[in-house]
């Protein structure tokens, strides 16, 4: 084919080719293409400048290496039994989040989701709830109410109340939650 078509560069030829099988609409020449860069800067910035608000706020940067190791600490000591130490490591675990990243990250809320299971693990439920709570309002608002994060979290709240018989509390958190993991992402 490339010889046929006259050319050395096989590049060359898959141009050609594209013209030849696809027609010329829509291939521009490299001269048409130089002299329009702004109109697609321009399209991109204005793309950009409509969407900027109709987005929720991006965390791209989390709480760091420490509160992950300290989390991978707490997880260990929950999976071997020693509740007592990761309740410790939990709360270290969130200082660190809240510190680096300030209170209202994602990160935050996985602490606190954390340091919840591990008291709702011991039978400590009174201290556990404001926790769940706590994480449940950060993820809603920095996640959006129909985030996985967030059904993670209406399931754990939902295993407290039927470990407190609050049976109907219960089943409207997990019918939610079954809700926001039915949803396509």
């Amino acid at each position: 084919m490339q010889q046929s078509l006259g050319h050395k560069d096989v590049s060359t030829t898959m141009i050609d080719t594209h013209v030849l099988t696809n027609g010329a609409h829509g291939v521009r020449s490299p001269v048409e293409r130089t002299q329009e860069p702004m109109k697609y800067v321009l399209t991109l910035t204005t793309a950009f400048l409509l969407l900027l608000p109709a987005t929720p706020p991006v965390f791209a940067q989390g709480a760091g290496i420490e509160w992950e190791i300290l989390n991978q600490e707490g997880v260990e000591l929950l999976r071997t039994g020693k509740y007592d130490r990761g309740v410790v490591v939990a709360q270290k675990a969130l200082e660190v989040a809240e510190s680096s990243v300030g209170p209202d990250h994602p990160d935050v809320g996985t602490s606190l989701n954390n340091l919840a299971f591990l008291y709702d693990t011991q039978g400590q439920y009174v201290q556990a709830e404001p926790f769940y709570k706590r994480a449940l309002a950060l993820k809603e608002k920095a996640l959006g109410p129909d985030h996985p994060d967030v059904a993670m979290t209406l399931e754990n709240m939902a295993v407290l109340y039927r470990a407190t018989n609050r049976d109907e509390e219960a089943e409207a958190l997990e019918q939610r939650a079954t809700r926001i993991r039915a949803i396509q992402r």
